[in-house]
């Protein structure tokens, strides 16, 4: 019994180290983990640069006319509104530090805004008022979501004026003026960088361009006559920029 004992027990031990034998000699298998998801690259906007563009829309003025007699108070004469087409360019500069955007800008528009009114003072003749020119000089402050930036802006406008005073038959001129006004303005807008280099936006700006008396030219012998008039323009355009 012992014998068979001792002879089972040998042969289970040599089974066994045949098998761990074989296994060793068998290729072991290589656990890799699992493949990690490259990160997602993440674009910044750059709005860093000189940029040239050009802008067209619509352009709203109001213009209210006061006659200065000689040494008097101001009659009030009427006021007009007028509405039309503005196309231009402008040019600039902007600098981003973080998420904060400022920039230097120089606009001119040509303008086609032209109105008349009945005169209160000389109701047999018509006040007529025409805008043919507009300039923004501006600073502006902004903040850029990636290729979206809204911004303000703010600085000086100029409007080129001519003023003139026709019969209501017939519609002769009987006395003009030019005026090149200088005044305020401030702006809002939304620009969006579609390429690295190109934009388009939408922008609003309101002109105070105040009051300013003109002196009329009249044929001789008569008097030259003065008017006051008070101006403020509106102008919303689309806009499209190249920036270097």
């Amino acid at each position: 019994m012992k014998k068979i004992l001792v002879s089972t027990t040998v042969a289970t031990a040599l089974l066994a180290t045949s098998l761990v034998a074989q296994a060793a000699d068998l290729p072991q298998r290589v656990y890799a983990p699992p493949p990690v998801a490259p990160a997602a690259v993440v674009l910044v906007y750059d709005w860093t640069g000189f940029y040239i563009g050009g802008n067209g829309g619509y352009g709203n003025s109001h213009n209210c006319w006061g006659f200065v007699p000689v040494g008097g108070t101001v009659i009030p004469d009427g006021c007009n509104n007028m509405a039309g087409g503005i196309l231009g360019g402008q040019m600039g500069y902007r600098w981003q530090a973080g998420g904060f955007v400022f920039g230097l800008e120089a606009q001119g528009d040509w303008a086609t805004l032209r109105s008349s009114h009945i005169s209160v003072v000389n109701p047999a003749l018509s006040d007529r008022t025409t805008v043919s020119g507009l300039g923004l000089f501006t600073g502006q402050v902004g903040y850029a979501m990636n290729a979206a930036l809204l911004y303000v802006k703010g600085g000086v406008a100029v409007t080129i004026n001519k003023y003139d005073q026709l019969t209501n038959i017939g519609g002769v001129q009987v006395d003009s003026a030019k005026a090149t006004r200088w005044g305020a303005t401030v702006g809002v807008g939304f620009e969006y960088g579609f390429t690295p280099n190109w934009s388009a936006g939408i922008e609003y700006d309101y002109l105070f361009m105040g009051n300013a008396n003109n002196s009329f030219s009249v044929p001789a012998p008569a008097a030259a006559i003065v008017n006051q008039v008070n101006q403020n323009v509106n102008m919303l355009t689309l806009r499209v920029n190249y920036r270097f």
